[in-house]
């Protein structure tokens, strides 16, 4: 993992993108370190593939400026920047056997020879872990590997910017999960600085550097994946970024380091982590992790603790969820299973009387 250069290695400035009346991104700025794997996070229709295929040069923005690694892309055409994007669908020819597909962008390089060619292709294989499955064609491999073959051909012409639309949608879970660890490698040992639209929130949180989180063609808040779920900057970003409990609250006071927070829906005043700039009698959203959140049978010592009855349970196995009920309102808690199978291992069953308790530090006030 890497931190952005000061000068930054890409530099996007107020771009906008219109379709006719639809404005697909809206006036977004941000910035990419040069090395870096940075994701574009949001739901369908939220700009994120819009703004990479302006990356790209495939659309041109509406207004604004797109700088990478020092130069104006304005008018540049795809073929001409040191950009290489690779599709969700990976788009390797399927006619062609591996090495072929890997070196197909090659033939276009005029100043190469054939045997630095060869040897790229083979440098490539050997980077993705391909080299037993060079002449094979791509129905005779798997969907992992043909990903890899997809990355390997991108990776070929030695772009300064990768762009990966949804690269793993394809797979399945498991493979998923591998394969990302794998894409960190390969990307850690070329130093290719790497652009990533997904989705997939987990996909964001382990693949990447930083996050931008979009909605609606606005960039609602960038930050380390720490940053965006521990200290979300918005109720829009706390709940697309995993779970979440949300209670609306009036401030009541402060205590340095914390706030004191009137919860209708908890029946409870509660300590919070304190926010600069709010006052007393404003309305915030207190927001809650449902795994930060305490089940015990007893009624624990402190603050921040109310007591419900068990709606709902599903286990997980590693793990169990449960909703508790508490008047009108339901609560969400994930509560590890630690104990083995036949000693119980649930904290509670249906229907159970159980109390949740959470620390200050686990109450998030959200002002927006």
């Amino acid at each position: 993992m890497t931190t952005p250069d000061a000068a930054a290695f890409l530099r996007i400035e107020g771009v906008s993108k219109t379709f006719g009346h639809f404005q697909a991104v809206k006036d977004v700025n941000l910035t990419v370190g040069k090395g870096e794997i940075f994701s574009l996070l949001g739901g369908s229709g939220c700009g994120k593939t819009t703004l990479l295929r302006m990356l790209a040069g495939f659309e041109e923005p509406t207004s604004g400026r797109i700088f990478l690694d020092g130069r104006d892309m304005a008018g540049v055409p795809p073929w001409e920047r040191p950009v290489h994007m690779m599709f969700q669908s990976y788009a390797i020819f399927p006619h062609m056997t591996v090495e072929a597909n890997v070196g197909y962008g090659l033939k276009h390089e005029k100043s190469w020879t054939k045997a630095q060619r060869a040897a790229r292709v083979a440098e490539m294989l050997d980077l993705v872990q391909l080299t037993q499955f060079a002449k094979r064609k791509p129905h005779q491999i798997s969907g992992g590997q043909r990903q890899r073959v997809a990355l390997a051909r991108a990776l070929a012409r030695q772009p300064k910017l990768l762009l990966l639309d949804e690269p793993l949608a394809a797979l399945d879970k498991k493979l998923r999960e591998h394969t990302q660890f794998e894409l960190m490698s390969i990307q850690e040992r070329t130093g290719v600085t790497f652009i990533v639209v997904t989705h997939d929130q987990e996909e964001a949180m382990t693949l990447s550097d930083r996050v931008a989180v979009m909605d609606k063609g606005e960039v609602k808040q960038i930050g380390s994946p720490t940053e965006i779920y521990e200290f979300p900057a918005s109720k829009f970003v706390a709940g697309f970024i995993g779970s979440v409990n949300s209670f609306d609250a009036t401030v009541t006071g402060r205590e340095k380091p914390h706030l004191r927070l009137k919860v209708p829906a908890l029946g409870i005043e509660v300590t919070a982590r304190d926010v600069p700039g709010v006052v007393e009698g404003q309305k915030v959203t207190l927001a809650v992790r449902p795994e930060k959140i305490r089940l015990s049978k007893d009624r624990p010592e402190g603050g921040n603790a109310v007591q419900g009855h068990v709606k709902d349970l599903a286990y997980f196995g590693k793990d169990s969820l449960y909703r508790i009920r508490l008047g009108d309102t339901l609560i969400q808690a994930h509560a590890v299973n630690a104990r083995r199978g036949d000693e119980g291992s649930r904290v509670a069953d249906w229907d159970d009387a159980v109390w949740l308790a959470f620390d200050p530090a686990s109450a998030i006030v959200l002002v927006e």
